[in-house]
C-alpha cells in the first residue's frame, strides 16, 4: 500500500468520525449531558405488562380537557361576571435566585421562554386588554415596559434585559405596580402576576401596609413560585383575591401560567356595570406623514387617527395620549365575545361505542377531514359535540376550544337552515 492510498483511507476514517460526532443533531455539550436523563419517565406499562412509550398527545389532551371541564363547571354553577378589559403587570424575579439550574438550563431562561408564549396567548384571548413588564433585581423594581397592546415590543424588551443579580424585593415591586395601576379607570380590572424565584424578600419597610394598599385599590395579585411555598406570597394572594401556586417542573409552570390568560371572575363587591366611551380610529394613508403621539417622532404611513382629537397612534388597542379616549378596532371587540358565551366541552366517545361493529360511526373528522382510524383500521380516540353530534379528532377539539371558539358542525347547521327559512 503506497502513501497516497494510506492517506486516502485515513481521510475516509476521519470523515466517518466526523459524521458520528455530528449525529447528535447539533446538540451542545450540556444538552448532550442531559439528553437521556430521566428517560425512564417516557415509558409506561400497558395491560399485558409490557413497556411502551408514553403517548404525549393523549396526555396533553387529557390535561387540556380537565382544565376545560373545570372552567365549564365554574361557569355553570353561577352566573359569573368577567373583566374583558384587563390591565396586567407581569413581575419577573431576576434576582440571584433566578440563576439556579433546577429548571433547564436555568430558571431565568425557562421563565423568559414561557413568558414570551404567555404574552402572545394573553393578547389572543384578551384583545381589549393591556400588559406591562416589571423586573426585580438588586432589591429594586424596574419598569421594563409600560402598559400597551403590542406583544412584540414586550417580548423584545424582556429578551434584551435577561441579567440576574442581587436580592429580590416584593414590597418595591408592589409599590411600583400600585403607582401605575392606581391611575387605571374603574372599569378596568387591575391585576399583577408575580413569577417569583427567591425564598425571601428584602424590603425597605412594612410590606403589610403595601398589601393593604393594593387591596384597597382593587388590585388582584397572583404569584407563581419556582422554589417553595412562602408565607408572604400566600398572604398577598389571600388578601387581594389572587391565586398562589408553586411549579413542579417546566410543563407544570407553563400550565399554571396559561391559567391566567383567560379573564378571571370579577370581585363581587367591585363588579359594577359601566358604560365605556370608545373610539374606532381609521387607518391612516400609507403616504401620509404625521407625528406619532406614542413615540413623539414623525412617521410615514401606517398608524391610526383618533376620531376625537385627530392624533396619530401606532397600534391598537391603546389609549389616546392627547384626549384619553380608548381606541380599539371592531375585530378586537368581536374577539372578546367568546368569553361571554364559551363553547361547551365536547364529550369523549366511549371505547364500548367505538368497538361495537353495529355502530356506524364517521370515518373522518368533521373539522380537518382526516381519518379517525389508527393503522389496522382500529378506531382512535375521538370526541363529539353534544349539540350537533359531529365527531372530531383530538387536535380539532383543542383548536376549536382554544382558538376558533365556534363549533364547525353547529355553524354549518345554522347556515344550512337560514336559506330554508328565507324561502319560507
Amino acid at each position: 500500500m503506497n502513501n497516497g492510498e494510506r492517506r486516502r483511507l485515513n481521510g475516509e476514517i476521519e470523515e466517518d468520525d466526523d459524521d458520528e460526532e455530528g449525529s447528535d443533531g447539533g446538540l451542545e455539550a450540556w444538552e448532550r449531558t442531559y439528553a437521556d436523563e430521566r428517560s425512564w419517565e417516557s415509558l409506561q406499562e400497558d395491560e399485558s405488562g409490557l413497556l411502551r412509550p408514553v403517548d404525549n398527545n393523549t396526555l396533553y389532551h387529557a390535561q387540556y380537557r380537565r382544565r376545560i371541564r373545570s372552567l365549564s363547571s365554574q361557569a355553570t354553577t353561577a352566573r359569573i361576571q368577567k373583566g374583558l378589559i384587563r390591565y396586567l403587570y407581569i413581575v419577573v424575579d431576576l434576582s440571584r435566585a433566578a440563576t439556579e439550574m433546577d429548571f433547564r438550563p436555568s430558571r431565568m431562561v425557562m421563565v423568559a421562554k414561557q413568558v414570551e408564549g404567555f404574552i402572545r396567548e394573553f393578547f389572543d384571548q384578551n384583545p381589549l386588554s393591556q400588559l406591562g413588564l416589571v423586573t426585580i433585581k438588586d432589591g429594586v423594581a424596574h419598569c421594563l415596559t409600560d402598559l400597551g397592546g403590542s406583544p412584540e415590543s414586550h417580548v423584545k424588551a424582556l429578551m434584551g434585559k435577561l441579567e440576574c443579580s442581587g436580592e429580590s424585593s416584593l414590597q418595591n415591586a408592589l409599590d411600583l405596580v400600585h403607582g401605575y395601576l392606581n391611575q387605571i379607570p374603574s372599569y378596568g380590572h387591575r391585576e399583577v402576576l408575580i413569577l417569583y424565584s427567591a425564598l425571601s424578600t428584602c424590603d425597605p419597610g412594612d410590606i403589610m401596609e403595601t398589601i393593604q394598599k393594593c387591596k384597597k385599590s382593587k388590585i388582584r395579585c397572583s404569584v407563581i413560585g419556582l422554589s417553595a411555598e412562602i408565607f408572604i406570597c400566600k398572604h398577598i394572594c389571600q388578601e387581594t383575591g389572587g391565586s398562589y401556586s408553586v411549579a413542579l417542573d417546566e410543563s407544570h409552570f407553563k400550565e399554571l401560567l396559561l391559567e391566567h390568560a383567560p379573564p378571571p371572575p370579577a370581585i363581587a363587591e367591585f363588579a359594577i356595570a359601566n358604560l365605556i366611551k370608545m373610539g374606532f380610529p381609521q387607518r391612516a394613508a400609507e403616504s401620509s406623514i404625521a407625528i406619532c403621539s406614542c413615540h413623539k417622532e414623525a412617521k410615514v404611513g401606517g398608524g391610526y387617527t383618533c376620531p376625537r382629537c385627530k392624533a396619530r397612534v401606532c397600534e391598537l388597542p391603546t389609549e389616546c395620549r392627547i384626549c384619553g379616549l380608548t381606541l380599539i378596532s371592531s375585530p378586537h371587540l368581536a374577539r372578546s365575545y367568546h368569553h361571554l358565551f364559551p363553547i361547551v366541552p365536547f364529550d369523549e366517545v366511549s371505547p364500548s361505542v367505538l368497538n361495537d361493529p353495529h355502530n356506524r360511526l364517521p370515518k373522518s373528522c368533521f373539522g380537518c377531514q382526516q381519518s379517525l382510524s389508527n393503522p389496522g383500521n382500529k378506531p382512535s380516540l375521538r370526541v363529539t359535540c353534544p349539540k350537533c353530534k359531529k365527531h372530531f379528532c383530538l387536535d380539532c377539539d383543542i383548536y376549536i376550544h382554544e382558538n376558533l371558539h365556534n363549533c364547525p358542525g353547529c355553524e354549518s347547521f345554522r347556515h344550512s337552515k337560514s336559506p330554508i327559512a328565507s324561502e319560507e
